[in-house]
């Protein structure tokens, strides 16, 4: 199975839960009676619905956005190559990965109007396994790429020493 139908599955599954939790928390400030214990139970069971619909809303929208900046990024011919060598098991070699980093990192910093480098920064932070770098990197992607500051590589300009 694909991992976009997983978690499509899972948001749907979540959905349910979601609404059983809301369910139970408007059944439980119905009987509260006055009961100070019972309403605060009821508004709290009101909340994880709220909170977690919130949280899963946060994680699709980033996962669209990232899906149409690396949709941007190949037509204008400036997605970086996944080209880090590879374990036997496929999990990227470590010192490949930090020679990549150390490639990305420089041109991030050389470039910070550009989406194609913060986007190869968080693929190389990805590859040494430091997901909340890289989760914040792309966030940077996507702050350039939505306000259309780009220059360099993904506005256009043919260089190929760009990671």
């Amino acid at each position: 199975m694909r991992a976009r139908t997983v978690a499509y599955l899972l948001v749907a599954v979540l959905v349910g839960y979601l609404a059983l939790a809301g369910w139970r928390g408007v059944a439980l400030l119905a009987d509260a009676d006055g009961d100070p214990v019972t309403l605060l139970l009821g508004l709290a069971v009101l909340v994880f619905p709220v909170v977690g619909g919130g949280l899963v809303w946060r994680e699709l929208t980033f996962g669209w956005q990232t899906q149409a900046l690396a949709a941007d990024l190949e037509r204008r011919g400036a997605l970086p190559p996944d080209d880090v060598a590879r374990t036997a098991s496929g999990r990227p070699d470590r010192t490949a990965a930090q020679e990549a980093f150390a490639r990305a990192h420089a041109a991030a910093q050389d470039c910070p109007g550009d989406p194609a480098c913060w986007y190869r920064l968080a693929l190389a932070y990805d590859d040494l396994g430091d997901r909340r770098q890289a989760r914040a990197s792309m966030r940077q992607a996507l702050r350039v790429w939505r306000d259309g500051e780009a220059t360099g590589p993904a506005a256009g300009s043919a260089d190929p020493e760009r990671p």
